[in-house]
Order: structure tokens, then C-alpha cells, then sequence
């Protein structure tokens, strides 16, 4: 029983050490190191690669309606063309928002 009391111990002040040990880590607010990889995926999303596979959605989704005899596979592939080409919006928006 001494030996698990003394190893939580040792444990605990391991991890306080550690954390003493710890950098300060800041947010930033610009954020200009990722700005690059953004524009290039909302480019894709939003150009004729996102309409591209907005159009497969569709295709794909009518096929499974007509193979399943319903409607919703249809229905599923335009949400998910208008959910792809409305993402990066709605993600700026979010991201973006003020209280």
C-alpha cells in the first residue's frame, strides 16, 4: 500500500514539474502560415473541382435512388453537392463571428 501511495506521489510531482517546465503557448491572431493552404482548398471547393464533385454527388445519389426505388439518394446527393460548395462560407462565417 506504501509503494502505490508513494508512486501517485511521485507521479504528481513529475507532472507538476513538467508542467512548471511548460512554454507559454500564445493563440495567434493572423494566422498567415495556413492563409496559403486555405485559398488553394477553397479555390478547389468553390471552382471547377468542387462542381465537379458536386455533380458526382448527384449522379451517384440518383443512381442509389433508382437501384433502392427511393428518392432519398437523390435527395442526399444534392445536400451533399450544396453542403461542399457552401462549406467554405459557412466555415468563414463561424470562424469570423462576433458576439
Amino acid at each position: 500500500m506504501k509503494t502505490s501511495y508513494r508512486s501517485g506521489v511521485l507521479v504528481a510531482l513529475a507532472s507538476l514539474l513538467f508542467m512548471l517546465m511548460a512554454n507559454d503557448a500564445m493563440a495567434g491572431t493572423a494566422g498567415t502560415e495556413f492563409s496559403t493552404v486555405w485559398s488553394l482548398l477553397t479555390g478547389w471547393v468553390e471552382g471547377l473541382l468542387g462542381r465537379i464533385i458536386a455533380i458526382v454527388f448527384v449522379i451517384v445519389g440518383l443512381v442509389a435512388g433508382v437501384v433502392r426505388g427511393s428518392i432519398m439518394g437523390f435527395v442526399l446527393g444534392i445536400a451533399s453537392g450544396v453542403g461542399l460548395f457552401a462549406a467554405p462560407t459557412i466555415i468563414t462565417n463561424i470562424v469570423t463571428a462576433t458576439i
